[in-house]
């Protein structure tokens, strides 16, 4: 049998396919998609062509621009013909190739544009709208692997409710609520803000930022503290009143090293940064820990707590100051326990000292009978004062110290004799 032969004159560039390449360029669309979106739109041509494209090879070139469309038949009789699409008669052959004998393969090249102009106005149309998808599905895809990841973008429009901001040549928008107050650009300044939602509007990709999420203050300690990006200090929380005030949880893996104090930076030279570009957000960094008791104390900061007493099932926390400590613990039109109950996660309730608190003793006015190690072990589960220690039975101490429960037990006598005395 002779070998296969293609036959016609030399495929021309097809408007579509350089079209797509350029898209390609630009929009950065991988080789593997191009080319099957591209061959899956012109076997839809060749479909409504002949009804079939099962005998039918697409070959594509991106880079060039090209498309080439081959049909191939097997050489039959003229009186055997039974499928036109498969089948080529031997005259039709021969008028091709003089040396085509019965049983050959014949490969023709296809011209895309003599399929009808009704054909290549549908192909063009399905290729734009599939254009349009995949352009949309890249987009989607980049900010999803963005999301809660800050971004420099230009300022290219400022609405009243909406500035829209340049990215890599796609179109981010920054809602009012996403805004600090303080917040005031225009074009082409230039912004940083964090990816915070992917929505579609109208079948269009939307790309939410924000400057007063709290991830995007979280990134920016990450960016501004080493320690963070390299995993030894974790940010545990932050409760946030954009541009006015901000608490911050951490931790340290590393023993050696205050998480707070990192933070801070010698002489706040790492917070300033932050607090700059949060339009002077005052920002109150403070040590995490398991213990609410002392969690909620550290939260409530500057304050100086005297007692917390916890609800456990309803998440609520009564607080008890002083009462020159009772505004600092409110704070400025409720900030400072709004935002302590936010990174907490208890409802905070602040009261005034009682008089059952006002008789109370500091622990460290035992140092002459208690070991100062022994003092700091219960001031490290929230037990500032006797009545702190007394309060909890010796199984609670027990649990919540390295102290054994003769220890406990022993000091548990020395402060309840305290009060007998009185």
């Amino acid at each position: 049998m002779a070998a296969k032969k293609a036959v016609g004159s030399e495929e021309k560039k097809v408007d579509l396919v350089e079209a797509f390449a350029e898209f390609s360029q630009f929009k950065n669309v991988d080789r593997a998609t191009l080319m099957g979106v591209l061959e899956d739109v012109f076997r839809t041509m060749i479909r409504k062509q002949y009804n079939s494209d099962e005998n039918f090879e697409i070959i594509v070139n991106i880079d060039k621009g090209d498309i080439q469309g081959i049909r191939e038949r097997t050489v039959v009789e003229d009186t055997d013909i039974e499928d036109e699409n498969r089948q080529i008669p031997l005259s039709e052959a021969l008028i091709l190739d003089g040396s085509y004998e019965i049983g050959d393969e014949v490969a023709e090249s296809l011209n895309f544009m003599d399929f009808g102009r009704k054909i290549v106005q549908t192909a063009k149309q399905t290729l734009t709208q599939k254009i349009k998808d995949l352009e949309k599905s890249v987009i989607i895809k980049m900010y999803e692997e963005l999301k809660g990841e800050i971004i420099f973008g230009e300022v290219y429009q400022v609405w009243r409710n909406e500035i829209l901001v340049s990215h890599e040549h796609n179109e981010l928008s920054l809602p009012k609520e996403e805004q600090i107050p303080k917040d005031h650009y225009r074009k082409n300044d230039s912004i940083r803000a964090v990816i915070k939602e992917i929505r579609v509007v109208n079948s269009n990709p939307k790309i939410i930022i924000s400057r007063t999420d709290p991830s995007f203050l979280a990134k920016l300690f990450e960016q501004e503290v080493p320690e963070i990006y390299d995993g030894i200090i974790v940010v545990r929380g932050i409760a946030r009143e954009p541009g006015e005030r901000a608490k911050v949880a951490v931790e340290s893996y590393d023993d050696r090293i205050d998480p707070v104090g990192a933070c801070v930076g010698m002489k706040g030279a790492r917070i300033h940064g932050i607090v700059r570009e949060l339009r002077n957000e005052n920002i109150d960094v403070i040590n995490y820990t398991a213990n609410p008791t002392v969690y909620i104390k550290r939260a409530l900061s500057p304050a100086e707590v005297q007692e917390v007493r916890i609800n456990e099932s309803e998440k609520t926390a009564q607080v008890y100051v002083k009462q020159d400590q009772v505004a600092l613990a409110i704070g400025k039109g409720g900030t400072n326990i709004k935002l302590a109950s936010l990174l907490t996660g208890y409802q905070i309730d602040v009261f005034r000292e009682t008089e059952y608190m006002e008789d109370d003793v500091e622990l460290e006015e035992f140092s002459d009978e208690i070991e100062d190690w022994v003092i700091e072990a219960l001031k490290q589960v929230g037990c500032d004062t006797a009545k702190d220690v007394l309060k909890l039975s010796v199984s609670e101490l027990e649990r919540r110290t390295d102290l054994d429960r003769e220890t406990i037990e022993e000091i548990q006598a020395i402060l309840s004799s305290e009060f007998e005395e009185q």
